[in-house]
């Protein structure tokens, strides 16, 4: 078990408060979001160290963008979605939170790489989910269901498309790369060394991959986060809770009010499966998929 210094856990929350203030001001983060998201961050920062955060950071900052890219060509199909672009702390907790419990991991099996591993595939996962739903409304052909292949409106849950597929596994690659750059803190380079100043920083005992196996786990961690993303679609479709509404005439995951103030009513589905479980189960199998390849690896 590797000793928790203080100062670092400090450290980690100062940062992470800082940042999940800086996000509440910008309205990315609810009030209990960024609580949320300031708790997370410090078991991330303080506890893992600076590669981790920097995985973190990406996921953070890349899905807060793309959730405000193209506000207005998204905002029809906001009736669509269970919650807005202004992550909860559920929200945070279903994105984070698998990511998190391997960070714990990781300080009973400092020299394990699979707690690294596991880490990086669950935020690939969540980012590629992020990335397919925020650009994948986008398309100009109609999404398919995952199950059948019928056409369904752009936002329906379990819809994909070639964008949304596209989309997610550029997420999902945007997470794999600086988890290969930033292996637990050490970064990359041909020797498969890290420098000696960044190893006394981060204090990470297992050593950085060769690029050929830097390459692979490229590869592996992108597929991860798709097969994901890809779950997250197929529970949307199968026993994701939905709804509809007695005014629009419109399927809907938000509950128990819709858009235009009426009270839904459940359609179909399993009722506590709401969309936060959905996600909370697309990053537990990208940490799944994760961990077993480390072990057999």
């Amino acid at each position: 078990m590797m000793n928790i210094l203080p100062l670092s856990v400090l450290t980690g929350f100062v940062l992470a408060a800082a940042i999940s203030a800086a996000a509440f001001r910008v309205r990315s983060l609810s009030p209990r979001g960024a609580v949320a998201a300031a708790l997370l961050g410090t078991i991330i920062f303080g506890l893992g160290g600076l590669g981790w955060a920097v995985l973190l950071l990406v996921f953070f900052i890349s899905s807060s963008l793309l959730s405000r890219l193209f506000r207005r060509r998204k905002a029809a199909f906001e009736e669509k979605f269970s919650k807005g672009s202004r992550r909860d702390a559920g929200q945070v907790l279903a994105n984070g939170g698998i990511a998190g419990a391997f960070v714990l991991l990781h300080i009973f099996f400092p020299q394990a790489s699979w707690p690294w591993v596991a880490f990086a595939c669950a935020l690939a996962a969540a980012n590629a989910d992020t990335w397919a739903t925020e650009l994948g409304v986008l398309s100009r052909s109609a999404p398919r269901l995952i199950t059948t292949g019928r056409p369904v409106e752009p936002g329906t849950s379990g819809g994909i498309s070639a964008l949304g597929l596209l989309a997610a596994l550029s997420g999902a690659f945007m997470i794999a790369l600086p988890a290969v750059l930033f292996w637990q803190g050490r970064v990359l380079n041909l020797a498969g060394n890290s420098p000696d100043w960044l190893a006394a920083l981060v204090g990470s005992a297992f050593p950085a991959p060769s690029l050929p196996q830097s390459l692979i786990w490229l590869v592996i961690v992108s597929l991860a986060g798709l097969a994901g993303s890809l779950l997250d679609s197929f529970l949307g479709a199968t026993v994701q809770a939905i709804y509809t509404c007695p005014t629009c005439q419109k399927e809907t995951e938000r509950n128990p009010l819709h858009t235009c103030g009426t009270q839904t009513t459940f359609l179909r589905g399993w009722r506590w499966m709401n969309n936060d479980w959905v996600n909370l189960f697309c990053t537990l199998l990208g940490g799944l998929i994760g961990l077993l390849a480390a072990l057999l690896i």
